[in-house]
Protein backbone atom coordinates (compact mmCIF):
# COMPACT_ATOMS: atom_id res chain seq x y z
CA UNK A 1 0.00 0.00 0.00
CA UNK A 2 3.00 2.56 0.54
CA UNK A 3 4.41 1.92 -2.92
CA UNK A 4 1.23 2.18 -4.34
CA UNK A 5 0.81 5.69 -2.47
CA UNK A 6 4.55 7.03 -3.14
CA UNK A 7 3.31 6.25 -6.77
CA UNK A 8 0.01 8.30 -6.82
CA UNK A 9 1.92 10.98 -5.05
CA UNK A 10 4.87 11.31 -7.30
CA UNK A 11 2.42 11.06 -10.50
CA UNK A 12 0.58 14.36 -8.77
CA UNK A 13 3.36 16.26 -8.22
CA UNK A 14 5.53 15.74 -11.77
CA UNK A 15 1.91 16.49 -13.33
CA UNK A 16 1.46 19.76 -11.09
CA UNK A 17 5.14 20.64 -12.16
CA UNK A 18 4.49 20.06 -15.80
CA UNK A 19 1.39 22.00 -15.61
CA UNK A 20 3.56 24.95 -13.51
CA UNK A 21 5.80 25.05 -16.53
CA UNK A 22 3.51 25.05 -19.46
CA UNK A 23 1.59 27.77 -17.41
CA UNK A 24 5.56 29.90 -16.76
CA UNK A 25 5.97 29.29 -20.40
CA UNK A 26 2.81 30.73 -21.98
CA UNK A 27 3.45 34.15 -20.11
CA UNK A 28 7.01 34.58 -21.05
CA UNK A 29 5.72 34.08 -24.76
CA UNK A 30 3.00 36.21 -24.26
CA UNK A 31 0.23 33.49 -25.12
CA UNK A 32 -3.33 34.20 -23.62
CA UNK A 33 -5.62 31.27 -21.81
CA UNK A 34 -8.11 32.98 -23.04
CA UNK A 35 -7.70 32.93 -26.99
CA UNK A 36 -8.97 30.05 -28.64
CA UNK A 37 -7.31 30.57 -32.27
CA UNK A 38 -3.28 30.55 -30.53
CA UNK A 39 -4.54 27.61 -28.22
CA UNK A 40 -5.34 26.00 -31.53
CA UNK A 41 -2.14 26.85 -33.32
CA UNK A 42 0.04 26.05 -30.44
CA UNK A 43 -1.89 22.53 -30.12
CA UNK A 44 -1.53 21.64 -33.87
CA UNK A 45 2.52 22.80 -33.31
CA UNK A 46 3.02 20.31 -30.38
CA UNK A 47 1.83 17.43 -32.44
CA UNK A 48 3.66 18.46 -35.33
CA UNK A 49 7.00 18.16 -32.57
CA UNK A 50 6.09 15.00 -30.21
CA UNK A 51 9.31 14.00 -28.29
CA UNK A 52 11.24 10.85 -28.81
CA UNK A 53 13.75 9.21 -27.92
CA UNK A 54 16.73 9.16 -29.89
CA UNK A 55 19.16 6.36 -28.55
CA UNK A 56 17.52 2.80 -27.93
CA UNK A 57 17.49 -0.13 -24.92
CA UNK A 58 20.03 -2.04 -24.39
CA UNK A 59 21.70 -4.75 -22.46
CA UNK A 60 25.11 -3.70 -20.96
CA UNK A 61 27.38 -6.12 -18.93
CA UNK A 62 29.90 -4.78 -16.68
CA UNK A 63 32.32 -6.05 -14.00
CA UNK A 64 32.01 -5.28 -10.93
CA UNK A 65 33.56 -1.53 -9.31
CA UNK A 66 33.28 -0.41 -13.09
CA UNK A 67 31.98 2.55 -14.12
CA UNK A 68 28.62 2.63 -16.41
CA UNK A 69 26.89 5.01 -18.41
CA UNK A 70 23.28 4.61 -19.41
CA UNK A 71 22.31 6.54 -22.02
CA UNK A 72 19.09 8.92 -22.54
CA UNK A 73 18.87 11.06 -25.31
CA UNK A 74 15.64 12.97 -25.66
CA UNK A 75 14.22 15.50 -28.93
CA UNK A 76 11.63 17.81 -28.35
CA UNK A 77 11.36 17.52 -24.49
CA UNK A 78 9.70 20.43 -24.47
CA UNK A 79 8.37 21.41 -20.99
CA UNK A 80 7.66 18.07 -19.98
CA UNK A 81 9.76 16.16 -17.23
CA UNK A 82 12.44 13.04 -17.77
CA UNK A 83 12.64 10.48 -15.22
CA UNK A 84 15.18 8.11 -14.50
CA UNK A 85 13.63 5.23 -12.65
CA UNK A 86 14.23 1.84 -11.15
CA UNK A 87 11.12 -0.93 -10.44
CA UNK A 88 9.15 1.47 -8.33
CA UNK A 89 11.95 3.90 -7.16
CA UNK A 90 12.50 7.27 -8.70
CA UNK A 91 16.21 8.13 -9.39
CA UNK A 92 15.56 11.02 -11.13
CA UNK A 93 13.46 14.08 -12.35
CA UNK A 94 14.50 16.05 -14.75
CA UNK A 95 17.64 17.66 -13.35
CA UNK A 96 16.30 16.99 -9.61
CA UNK A 97 18.14 13.84 -7.97
CA UNK A 98 15.72 12.06 -6.07
CA UNK A 99 17.98 9.34 -4.94
CA UNK A 100 20.08 9.51 -2.39
CA UNK A 101 22.68 7.05 -3.75
CA UNK A 102 25.89 9.10 -4.35
CA UNK A 103 27.03 6.70 -7.01
CA UNK A 104 25.02 8.23 -9.16
CA UNK A 105 24.94 11.31 -11.33
CA UNK A 106 23.49 12.78 -14.94
CA UNK A 107 26.16 13.60 -17.20
CA UNK A 108 25.46 14.78 -20.64
CA UNK A 109 22.53 16.17 -20.34
CA UNK A 110 20.50 13.06 -19.15
CA UNK A 111 22.31 10.20 -19.22
CA UNK A 112 22.64 8.07 -16.05
CA UNK A 113 25.94 7.29 -14.80
CA UNK A 114 26.88 4.92 -11.86
CA UNK A 115 30.07 4.38 -10.34
CA UNK A 116 31.75 1.79 -8.28
CA UNK A 117 29.05 -0.97 -9.77
CA UNK A 118 27.81 -3.53 -7.13
CA UNK A 119 26.25 -6.85 -7.30
CA UNK A 120 22.81 -5.33 -6.18
CA UNK A 121 22.94 -2.32 -9.10
CA UNK A 122 21.70 -5.48 -11.62
CA UNK A 123 18.34 -4.85 -13.48
CA UNK A 124 16.46 -2.87 -15.52
CA UNK A 125 16.68 1.24 -15.48
CA UNK A 126 14.29 2.55 -16.95
CA UNK A 127 14.63 6.56 -18.91
CA UNK A 128 10.53 7.76 -19.05
CA UNK A 129 8.99 10.94 -20.66
CA UNK A 130 5.97 12.30 -18.28
CA UNK A 131 3.42 12.88 -20.58
CA UNK A 132 -0.27 11.28 -21.11
CA UNK A 133 2.02 8.27 -22.88
CA UNK A 134 4.11 8.02 -20.52
CA UNK A 135 6.94 6.45 -23.21
CA UNK A 136 9.64 5.28 -21.62
CA UNK A 137 12.98 3.55 -23.00
CA UNK A 138 14.59 0.49 -20.97
CA UNK A 139 18.32 -0.62 -20.32
CA UNK A 140 18.88 -3.93 -19.01
CA UNK A 141 22.32 -4.08 -16.47
CA UNK A 142 24.05 -7.20 -15.89
CA UNK A 143 27.18 -7.51 -13.54
CA UNK A 144 29.78 -9.65 -14.36
CA UNK A 145 31.49 -10.25 -10.79
CA UNK A 146 35.06 -12.39 -10.46
CA UNK A 147 35.30 -15.61 -9.19
CA UNK A 148 35.63 -16.01 -5.32
CA UNK A 149 36.12 -19.20 -3.82
CA UNK A 150 36.75 -20.95 -0.62
CA UNK A 151 38.30 -24.24 0.86
CA UNK A 152 35.55 -26.51 3.14
CA UNK A 153 36.93 -26.97 5.67
CA UNK A 154 37.79 -23.07 5.83
CA UNK A 155 41.45 -24.41 7.33
CA UNK A 156 42.40 -26.58 3.81
CA UNK A 157 43.90 -29.36 6.34
CA UNK A 158 42.33 -32.37 6.10
CA UNK A 159 43.50 -36.31 6.91
CA UNK A 160 42.70 -39.98 5.89
CA UNK A 161 44.20 -43.14 6.65
CA UNK A 162 46.27 -44.75 3.79
CA UNK A 163 44.00 -47.53 2.43
CA UNK A 164 40.89 -45.48 2.95
CA UNK A 165 39.16 -42.70 0.94
CA UNK A 166 38.68 -38.87 1.05
CA UNK A 167 36.30 -36.23 -0.13
CA UNK A 168 38.04 -32.76 -0.74
CA UNK A 169 35.35 -29.58 -1.28
CA UNK A 170 36.02 -26.39 -2.36
CA UNK A 171 32.99 -23.49 -3.30
CA UNK A 172 32.90 -20.89 -5.85
CA UNK A 173 30.90 -17.97 -6.33
CA UNK A 174 30.22 -15.27 -9.44
CA UNK A 175 28.76 -14.30 -12.12
CA UNK A 176 28.86 -16.34 -14.78
CA UNK A 177 28.66 -19.40 -12.63
CA UNK A 178 32.74 -20.22 -12.27
CA UNK A 179 33.78 -23.56 -13.67
CA UNK A 180 36.06 -25.49 -11.10
CA UNK A 181 38.76 -27.97 -11.57
CA UNK A 182 41.43 -29.45 -9.43
CA UNK A 183 45.16 -29.87 -9.42
CA UNK A 184 48.06 -31.20 -7.25
CA UNK A 185 51.30 -29.39 -7.30
CA UNK A 186 54.78 -30.88 -7.47
CA UNK A 187 57.62 -30.59 -5.40
CA UNK A 188 58.57 -27.22 -6.70
CA UNK A 189 55.51 -25.44 -6.24
CA UNK A 190 54.40 -25.76 -9.21
CA UNK A 191 50.84 -27.33 -10.34
CA UNK A 192 50.20 -30.74 -12.52
CA UNK A 193 47.39 -31.63 -15.13
CA UNK A 194 43.88 -31.72 -14.38
CA UNK A 195 42.81 -34.38 -12.14
CA UNK A 196 39.17 -33.74 -11.66
CA UNK A 197 36.31 -31.28 -12.14
CA UNK A 198 33.44 -29.95 -10.23
CA UNK A 199 33.51 -28.94 -6.43
CA UNK A 200 34.04 -32.00 -4.81
CA UNK A 201 37.05 -34.23 -5.50
CA UNK A 202 37.30 -38.07 -3.98
CA UNK A 203 40.27 -39.78 -3.67
CA UNK A 204 39.97 -43.51 -3.22
CA UNK A 205 42.58 -46.22 -1.72
CA UNK A 206 45.01 -43.23 -0.73
CA UNK A 207 48.61 -44.58 -1.01
CA UNK A 208 51.39 -42.15 0.68
CA UNK A 209 52.45 -40.58 -2.13
CA UNK A 210 48.94 -38.70 -2.70
CA UNK A 211 49.71 -36.94 0.51
CA UNK A 212 50.32 -33.08 -0.62
CA UNK A 213 48.64 -30.16 -1.75
CA UNK A 214 46.38 -30.24 -3.67
CA UNK A 215 44.47 -26.73 -5.50
CA UNK A 216 40.89 -25.67 -6.46
CA UNK A 217 40.82 -23.16 -9.11
CA UNK A 218 37.37 -21.31 -10.17
CA UNK A 219 37.37 -19.28 -13.13
CA UNK A 220 34.29 -17.71 -15.21
CA UNK A 221 36.37 -15.86 -17.69
CA UNK A 222 36.04 -12.66 -15.65
CA UNK A 223 39.43 -11.20 -14.55
CA UNK A 224 42.22 -13.96 -13.27
CA UNK A 225 41.04 -17.73 -12.07
CA UNK A 226 41.06 -17.68 -8.20
CA UNK A 227 42.31 -20.92 -6.66
CA UNK A 228 42.71 -22.19 -2.92
CA UNK A 229 45.01 -24.89 -1.56
CA UNK A 230 43.75 -27.87 0.65
CA UNK A 231 46.58 -29.93 2.26
CA UNK A 232 46.17 -33.81 2.41
CA UNK A 233 47.69 -35.58 4.96
CA UNK A 234 48.02 -39.33 4.58
CA UNK A 235 48.36 -41.32 7.87
CA UNK A 236 50.17 -44.95 7.79
CA UNK A 237 52.91 -46.54 9.73
CA UNK A 238 56.58 -46.41 8.99
CA UNK A 239 58.04 -47.54 5.64
CA UNK A 240 61.93 -47.75 5.17
CA UNK A 241 63.80 -48.08 2.21
CA UNK A 242 67.70 -48.65 2.47
CA UNK A 243 69.79 -47.78 -0.56
CA UNK A 244 72.60 -50.75 0.45
CA UNK A 245 71.32 -53.55 2.66
CA UNK A 246 75.36 -54.71 2.37
CA UNK A 247 78.10 -51.95 3.18
CA UNK A 248 81.60 -53.03 2.96
CA UNK A 249 84.50 -51.98 4.76
CA UNK A 250 87.61 -51.95 6.52
CA UNK A 251 89.31 -51.65 9.84
CA UNK A 252 90.34 -47.70 10.57
CA UNK A 253 87.88 -46.69 8.17
CA UNK A 254 84.68 -45.01 8.36
CA UNK A 255 81.30 -46.26 7.22
CA UNK A 256 77.88 -44.60 6.76
CA UNK A 257 74.16 -46.79 6.98
CA UNK A 258 71.67 -44.74 5.89
CA UNK A 259 67.71 -45.36 6.51
CA UNK A 260 65.35 -43.51 4.52
CA UNK A 261 61.82 -43.48 6.79
CA UNK A 262 58.66 -42.51 5.65
CA UNK A 263 55.93 -41.78 8.01
CA UNK A 264 52.42 -39.60 9.17
CA UNK A 265 52.79 -39.30 12.25
CA UNK A 266 56.34 -38.77 12.11
CA UNK A 267 58.11 -41.83 13.03
CA UNK A 268 60.91 -42.14 15.66
CA UNK A 269 64.01 -43.87 14.60
CA UNK A 270 66.68 -46.33 16.31
CA UNK A 271 69.43 -48.08 15.46
CA UNK A 272 70.30 -51.74 16.87
CA UNK A 273 73.19 -53.78 16.31
CA UNK A 274 72.87 -57.40 16.20
CA UNK A 275 69.54 -56.84 17.96
CA UNK A 276 70.60 -54.83 20.48
CA UNK A 277 70.16 -51.05 21.11
CA UNK A 278 72.77 -48.60 19.96
CA UNK A 279 73.74 -46.18 22.16
CA UNK A 280 75.88 -43.23 20.75
CA UNK A 281 78.82 -42.52 21.02
CA UNK A 282 82.25 -40.47 19.83
CA UNK A 283 82.89 -42.90 17.01
CA UNK A 284 78.49 -43.92 16.52
CA UNK A 285 76.78 -40.78 15.81
CA UNK A 286 73.37 -40.83 14.65
CA UNK A 287 71.63 -37.90 12.67
CA UNK A 288 68.88 -37.44 10.57
CA UNK A 289 67.97 -34.86 7.57
CA UNK A 290 64.41 -34.64 6.56
CA UNK A 291 63.47 -38.17 6.27
CA UNK A 292 67.28 -39.75 5.64
CA UNK A 293 68.87 -41.30 9.01
CA UNK A 294 72.23 -41.94 9.02
CA UNK A 295 74.37 -44.06 11.33
CA UNK A 296 78.14 -42.90 10.96
CA UNK A 297 80.45 -44.78 12.45
CA UNK A 298 84.48 -43.86 12.75
CA UNK A 299 87.60 -45.67 13.03
CA UNK A 300 85.91 -49.17 12.43
CA UNK A 301 87.02 -52.17 14.85
CA UNK A 302 86.59 -55.73 14.60
CA UNK A 303 83.71 -55.93 16.72
CA UNK A 304 81.88 -53.09 14.22
CA UNK A 305 81.28 -55.37 11.76
CA UNK A 306 78.02 -57.80 11.97
CA UNK A 307 74.11 -56.65 11.84
CA UNK A 308 72.88 -53.44 12.07
CA UNK A 309 69.10 -52.57 11.49
CA UNK A 310 67.18 -49.25 11.57
CA UNK A 311 63.67 -49.64 13.53
CA UNK A 312 60.96 -46.79 13.05
CA UNK A 313 57.69 -46.30 15.07
CA UNK A 314 54.63 -44.05 15.52
CA UNK A 315 51.31 -44.40 16.57
CA UNK A 316 50.41 -46.81 13.85
CA UNK A 317 52.68 -49.19 13.95
CA UNK A 318 56.43 -50.06 13.52
CA UNK A 319 59.18 -50.90 10.73
CA UNK A 320 62.75 -52.47 10.40
CA UNK A 321 65.81 -52.83 8.23
CA UNK A 322 68.21 -54.98 8.33
CA UNK A 323 72.30 -54.00 6.85
CA UNK A 324 75.17 -55.75 7.36
CA UNK A 325 78.43 -53.81 7.53
CA UNK A 326 81.02 -56.54 6.28
CA UNK A 327 84.89 -56.15 5.55
CA UNK A 328 84.05 -59.05 3.14
CA UNK A 329 84.89 -58.28 -0.55
CA UNK A 330 82.63 -57.12 -2.62
CA UNK A 331 80.94 -58.29 -5.29
CA UNK A 332 82.75 -59.07 -8.68
CA UNK A 333 81.49 -56.17 -11.66
CA UNK A 334 82.79 -57.32 -14.85
CA UNK A 335 84.23 -54.91 -17.66
CA UNK A 336 84.59 -57.15 -20.54
CA UNK A 337 82.52 -56.94 -23.58
CA UNK A 338 79.37 -59.29 -24.43
CA UNK A 339 81.63 -60.09 -27.94
CA UNK A 340 84.88 -61.88 -27.64
CA UNK A 341 87.99 -61.09 -30.25
CA UNK A 342 88.95 -64.35 -30.53
CA UNK A 343 87.31 -67.63 -32.28
CA UNK A 344 88.74 -69.80 -29.24
CA UNK A 345 89.61 -67.25 -26.65
CA UNK A 346 88.09 -64.72 -23.94
CA UNK A 347 89.52 -62.03 -21.97
CA UNK A 348 87.43 -61.78 -19.15
CA UNK A 349 88.35 -58.60 -16.91
CA UNK A 350 87.11 -58.09 -13.73
CA UNK A 351 86.60 -55.46 -10.15
CA UNK A 352 86.44 -56.13 -6.66
CA UNK A 353 86.67 -53.52 -3.66
CA UNK A 354 88.18 -55.03 -0.81
CA UNK A 355 90.01 -52.97 1.93
CA UNK A 356 92.45 -55.91 3.32
CA UNK A 357 94.21 -57.48 0.54
CA UNK A 358 92.64 -60.35 -1.43
CA UNK A 359 93.81 -63.60 -0.45
CA UNK A 360 92.29 -65.91 -3.07
CA UNK A 361 89.86 -65.46 -6.17
CA UNK A 362 87.88 -67.89 -7.87
CA UNK A 363 86.94 -67.89 -11.45
CA UNK A 364 83.99 -70.24 -12.58
CA UNK A 365 82.79 -70.72 -16.40
CA UNK A 366 81.20 -72.96 -18.45
CA UNK A 367 79.29 -73.45 -21.94
CA UNK A 368 75.53 -72.89 -22.18
CA UNK A 369 74.60 -75.51 -25.12
CA UNK A 370 71.59 -74.16 -27.04
CA UNK A 371 69.32 -75.17 -29.82
CA UNK A 372 66.21 -73.86 -30.81
CA UNK A 373 64.01 -75.31 -28.61
CA UNK A 374 66.27 -75.04 -25.45
CA UNK A 375 69.46 -74.24 -23.45
CA UNK A 376 71.66 -76.86 -21.26
CA UNK A 377 74.43 -75.61 -19.54
CA UNK A 378 77.39 -77.82 -19.12
CA UNK A 379 79.98 -78.44 -16.29
CA UNK A 380 81.39 -75.78 -14.37
CA UNK A 381 85.54 -75.41 -14.53
CA UNK A 382 86.79 -73.97 -11.54
CA UNK A 383 89.86 -71.96 -11.27
CA UNK A 384 91.85 -70.67 -8.37
CA UNK A 385 93.64 -67.57 -9.18
CA UNK A 386 96.30 -65.40 -7.05
CA UNK A 387 95.84 -61.96 -6.84
CA UNK A 388 98.69 -59.93 -7.30
CA UNK A 389 100.13 -57.58 -4.16
CA UNK A 390 98.65 -54.68 -4.16
CA UNK A 391 100.26 -51.90 -1.37
CA UNK A 392 98.53 -50.56 1.12
CA UNK A 393 98.31 -47.15 0.21
CA UNK A 394 96.68 -48.20 -3.25
CA UNK A 395 92.78 -47.63 -3.70
CA UNK A 396 90.41 -50.62 -2.34
CA UNK A 397 89.50 -51.35 -5.96
CA UNK A 398 91.24 -54.42 -7.34
CA UNK A 399 91.13 -55.00 -11.44
CA UNK A 400 92.08 -58.11 -12.51
CA UNK A 401 92.06 -60.00 -15.85
CA UNK A 402 92.29 -63.41 -17.24
CA UNK A 403 92.35 -65.17 -20.64
CA UNK A 404 89.60 -68.19 -21.22
CA UNK A 405 91.75 -70.95 -23.67
CA UNK A 406 90.39 -73.48 -26.01
CA UNK A 407 86.68 -71.90 -26.06
CA UNK A 408 84.58 -72.84 -28.67
CA UNK A 409 84.44 -70.89 -31.43
CA UNK A 410 80.66 -68.85 -31.58
CA UNK A 411 80.22 -70.32 -27.92
CA UNK A 412 77.71 -69.06 -25.48
CA UNK A 413 79.32 -68.71 -22.19
CA UNK A 414 78.69 -67.80 -18.42
CA UNK A 415 81.06 -66.76 -15.99
CA UNK A 416 81.38 -65.98 -11.61
CA UNK A 417 83.99 -64.54 -9.99
CA UNK A 418 84.15 -64.96 -5.54
CA UNK A 419 87.18 -63.38 -3.96
CA UNK A 420 88.28 -63.92 -0.58
CA UNK A 421 90.04 -61.44 2.19
CA UNK A 422 90.72 -62.25 5.75
CA UNK A 423 87.42 -61.49 6.49
CA UNK A 424 86.07 -64.59 4.08
CA UNK A 425 84.71 -64.85 0.87
CA UNK A 426 82.31 -62.73 -0.83
CA UNK A 427 78.99 -63.18 -1.46
CA UNK A 428 77.98 -64.69 -5.09
CA UNK A 429 77.61 -61.86 -7.57
CA UNK A 430 75.28 -61.81 -10.87
CA UNK A 431 76.36 -63.85 -13.46
CA UNK A 432 78.61 -62.53 -16.16
CA UNK A 433 77.07 -63.94 -19.79
CA UNK A 434 79.11 -63.48 -23.53
CA UNK A 435 79.90 -64.71 -26.57
CA UNK A 436 83.19 -66.04 -28.07
CA UNK A 437 83.88 -64.97 -31.82
CA UNK A 438 82.77 -67.04 -34.99
CA UNK A 439 85.39 -68.62 -36.73
CA UNK A 440 83.99 -66.96 -39.95
CA UNK A 441 83.93 -63.26 -38.55
CA UNK A 442 86.64 -61.20 -38.40
CA UNK A 443 85.06 -58.09 -37.62
CA UNK A 444 83.08 -56.72 -34.84
CA UNK A 445 79.72 -55.73 -34.44
CA UNK A 446 78.15 -52.69 -35.08
CA UNK A 447 77.97 -50.30 -32.36
CA UNK A 448 80.62 -51.74 -30.67
CA UNK A 449 82.98 -48.87 -28.75
CA UNK A 450 86.20 -49.11 -27.02
CA UNK A 451 85.62 -47.55 -23.59
CA UNK A 452 88.41 -48.76 -21.50
CA UNK A 453 91.65 -51.09 -21.26
CA UNK A 454 93.58 -53.68 -18.89
CA UNK A 455 96.15 -55.83 -18.35
CA UNK A 456 95.96 -59.28 -17.73
CA UNK A 457 98.32 -60.93 -15.34
CA UNK A 458 100.59 -62.19 -18.34
CA UNK A 459 100.39 -58.83 -19.72
CA UNK A 460 98.57 -58.86 -22.54
CA UNK A 461 96.27 -55.75 -23.23
CA UNK A 462 92.99 -56.04 -23.69
CA UNK A 463 90.43 -53.22 -25.08
CA UNK A 464 86.88 -52.92 -23.53
CA UNK A 465 83.55 -52.65 -25.20
CA UNK A 466 79.94 -53.03 -24.90
CA UNK A 467 77.47 -53.74 -27.74
CA UNK A 468 74.05 -53.41 -27.34
CA UNK A 469 71.91 -56.06 -25.83
CA UNK A 470 69.89 -56.67 -29.42
CA UNK A 471 72.59 -57.60 -31.41
CA UNK A 472 74.33 -60.04 -28.63
CA UNK A 473 70.81 -61.63 -29.07
CA UNK A 474 70.83 -61.40 -33.42
CA UNK A 475 74.50 -63.28 -33.15
CA UNK A 476 73.24 -65.65 -30.66
CA UNK A 477 70.59 -67.06 -32.92
CA UNK A 478 72.70 -66.79 -36.04
CA UNK A 479 75.16 -69.31 -34.05
CA UNK A 480 72.50 -71.48 -33.10
CA UNK A 481 71.25 -71.52 -36.90
CA UNK A 482 75.27 -72.25 -38.24
CA UNK A 483 75.29 -75.27 -35.66
CA UNK A 484 72.34 -76.75 -37.03
CA UNK A 485 72.66 -75.86 -40.79
CA UNK A 486 76.23 -77.91 -40.20
CA UNK A 487 74.62 -80.48 -38.40
CA UNK A 488 72.20 -81.29 -41.00
CA UNK A 489 75.21 -81.12 -43.67
CA UNK A 490 77.52 -83.44 -41.25
CA UNK A 491 74.26 -86.03 -41.35
CA UNK A 492 73.93 -85.78 -45.01
CA UNK A 493 77.71 -86.93 -45.62
CA UNK A 494 77.06 -89.30 -43.30
CA UNK A 495 74.22 -90.84 -45.72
Amino acid sequence: MKNQRLCVIFSILFGLIGSALTAAANNRNGYSSMSSSRSASTASSSQANQPRFLSRGHTYRAVVGDTLVLPCEVENIGPLVLLWRRGINVLTASNIMVTRDERIRLIGGYNLEITDLEPQDAGDYVCQISDKVNRDQVHTVEILVPPTIRAVPTSGQVQARKGGAITLECKASGNPVPSIYWTKKSGSGKSSARIGDGTILTLEKLERQQAGVYQCTADNNVGEPVTVDMRLDVLYPPEIQVEKSWIHTGEGYEAVLQCIVFADPVATVSWYQNSFLLQPTDRKITNYRGNRHDLTIRHIQPEDFGNYSCVADNSLGRSRKYMELSGRPGPAEFYSPKWGRSSDKYNLTWKIDSYPPLEEVRLLYRRVLMNDSFQQPGQWHNLILTPEHRPTTEPKTHIMSYTLKNLHPGGYYEAIVQAKNRYGWNEVGDIFQFIVANGSSDHFPEGAEVVASSKSRSKASSSLYFIDSSIVYLMIVLNVINLLSSRKVSNGNRN
